[in-house]
């Protein structure tokens, strides 16, 4: 079985989202491969889109500090069993690519984000294209807004950019949530290389089909690869306080040979 998903790779929250569905599928499928081509991402094992989908939303997410909502590592309980904690990683450089700040309640986000991965609407190919205003599972009369892995969002998220900054203004717009939950997953295992100039990262894509251990390391650049692809991207701070930030959409650097 195999399934495959539509990716812009110039968006950096599709890219590790792609990551974040490859992480989930191996979870389910040691022997599960994949690849991206140009439009797409490759899965080939045994569970199909749904399924993979469909053991996330069914397992859901624990805050594993009851006292920090901001912060909490979290845990997605079995059979996926995956601790997500890249955020507070000094060591390898998972810290500087966290996006959000202040009062944002992360663990908040990411079960608003799932609960609307729960929509049906949600398992197709077309999956991070889906856009729409996300509720509080909890509270569903209140509206979340995401972490700002999409690309999309920080083209509007600074006033230079549309006169005023919605951030600062706290209005609601749409979000993707497949892309903000999967990237989140994605980021634990799958980093970009740091490239000296702060807050500037890459990122490779890769042709071939591989393992999820492999292609971790072909994804940083670590392992030299013919047909990879290589892209590049800052996490950028999006409002006038330069506390919170986004990803921003990415340029291609260079092909391998």
């Amino acid at each position: 079985m195999s399934f495959r998903v539509d990716v812009d790779l110039t968006n950096p929250g599709q890219f590790f989202g792609c990551c974040g569905l490859f992480e989930l599928a191996s979870r389910l499928d040691v022997d599960a491969t994949a690849y991206f081509d140009r439009g797409g991402f490759s899965v080939s094992g045994r569970p199909e889109l749904s399924a993979v989908l469909g053991q996330l939303t069914a397992a859901g997410l624990e805050q594993l500090d009851p006292s920090d909502g901001t912060a909490s590592p979290i845990l997605i309980p079995s059979p996926l069993r995956l601790r997500l904690d890249w955020w507070k990683d000094e060591r390898s450089g998972g810290r500087d690519l966290k996006v959000w700040a202040g009062s944002m309640q992360s663990v908040r986000i990411a079960q608003a984000m799932l609960g609307a991965l729960r929509d049906p609407m949600l398992h197709t190919p077309a999956l991070f294209d889906v856009g729409q205003i996300v509720y509080d599972p909890a509270e569903p009369t209140k509206k979340v807004e995401p972490f700002y892995f999409d690309a999309r969002r920080a083209s509007n998220a600074h006033s230079l950019d549309i006169g005023f900054s919605p951030n600062d203004l706290e209005l609601t717009t749409i979000a993707f949530p497949a892309v903000e939950v999967l990237c989140l997953v994605g980021l634990q295992r799958f980093r970009p290389s740091e490239t000296g100039e702060p807050r500037i990262f890459e990122y490779c894509t890769w042709s071939n089909s591989l393992p999820v251990s492999v292609a971790a390391l072909v994804a940083a650049g670590a392992v030299p690869l013919r047909g990879t692809r290589r892209y590049r991207f800052e996490n950028w701070f999006r409002s006038g306080q330069r506390k919170h930030k986004a990803f921003r959409a990415a340029v291609s650097v260079a092909e391998g040979k």
